[in-house]
């Protein structure tokens, strides 16, 4: 089975463990470790003033959690709002996590964007020109609500309501939208990201790019892996923005966001080379394209699926267009965070057999 890895080129204490050790070993057998420990640690890391960054990706910011290659980390994610605004829309005060007041309170080194971001987390062994295998072991709900805030795409179709406060239920796994709307929870982390390259600054979390960020993309499950390219030593690896449910597009600018936990795994694979991040399920390839504009967005998107089936199948690059064409699927991953996403999936059930790939 062909995986991602073949590609050559340019809460807490309450994890809901949603992938089966059967997945798991079968994802060990067919995408090599690399400069893995025999023995991965699992690492702790809660959302506290002294864990998080406030809105921004950095190559000068300075680690909180240094780990070997294949290590775990139990991380909490933070939501990301003020206790008083969601005291103001119904949330009672005995509900808000005490470790987003300390947070609130004490860290003033914020922005340029708004997320609550837990790390960095520097992975020994990582350099520039190499890909961050991120394995998204599980996540679970942290607290027992989330919000969603209007504005976004169209936000004159905002009412004088702008956040809504939605109730999780964690033992049916549905949010309670309104009286007789149930969304079916699927919870998972909004950004998770690297240090871009050190002459873009520290930039905002709010735009994905090269680095990932704030991909909002509802596919990155539990169960899922996210490859990332690294363009700093160490990587610096931030997750937050955990959100329990999204549509495609995120069109009101918001989520259903929440405070998250899960169980991630970060390798280094010095056997991959990418521009873009690109990502894997059980059942799909995935490739994305991020920027300004949604038509180059798109570009990138599918150009990197074709770059994909050339160099892991072996095809034509004319037979590769094709394929995409009649097997791939597109969608606008998010159109709110000022860089727009899209990203192409394919199933893995296309690929039979061993036949000669077509031309």
């Amino acid at each position: 089975m062909t995986t991602f890895s073949g590609v050559q080129r340019k809460k807490g204490e309450r994890l809901i463990v949603a992938v089966t050790a059967a997945f798991i070993c079968a994802v060990v057998l067919t995408i090599p470790a690399v400069a893995q420990p025999a023995q991965p640690r699992v690492h702790q890391l809660p959302a506290t003033p002294e864990t998080i960054v406030w809105g921004y990706y950095s190559a000068t910011a300075e680690p909180v959690l240094r780990i070997a290659s294949g290590d775990m980390v139990d991380v909490i994610t933070m939501i990301t709002n003020r206790p008083n605004r969601l005291e103001g829309a119904g949330v009672p005060p005995d509900q808000i996590q005490q470790s987003l007041r300390d947070i609130v309170d004490q860290v003033t080194d914020r922005g340029p964007g708004g997320h609550i971001l837990t790390g960095p987390i520097y992975v020994e062994g990582a350099e520039r020109g190499d890909v961050l295998e991120v394995r998204i072991i599980s996540i679970g709900l942290e607290i027992s609500y989330g919000y969603n805030g209007c504005s976004g795409f169209i936000p004159d179709n905002c009412g004088e309501q702008r956040t809504r406060i939605i109730a999780l239920d964690e033992e049916r796994m549905v949010g309670i939208f309104a009286p007789g709307i149930e969304i079916p929870l699927r919870p998972f982390f909004g950004s998770m990201g690297v240090a871009p390259p050190p002459g873009a600054g520290r930039i905002s979390s709010t735009p994905p790019w090269i680095h990932a960020g704030n991909l909002d993309n509802r596919e990155l499950v539990a169960g899922t892996t996210l490859f990332i390219p690294v363009h700093v030593r160490g990587a610096l690896f931030e997750v937050g923005d955990g959100h329990a449910a999204q549509g495609h597009g995120e069109v009101d600018q918001t989520a259903i966001e929440t405070s998250l936990n899960g169980r991630l795994q970060l390798i280094v694979r010095k056997d991959m080379h990418l521009e873009w991040p690109r990502a894997e399920t059980p059942e799909h390839f995935i490739t994305m394209g991020m920027d300004e504009d949604l038509n180059v967005a798109t570009r990138i998107a599918v150009q990197e699926m074709i770059d994909f089936l050339v160099e892991t199948k072996g095809m034509e690059q004319g037979a590769a267009y094709q394929l995409a064409s009649v097997a791939a699927d597109l969608k606008i991953t998010q159109l709110v965070d000022r860089n727009v996403g899209v990203h192409m999936t394919i199933p893995k059930s296309i690929f039979v057999g061993s036949a000669s790939p077509a031309r």
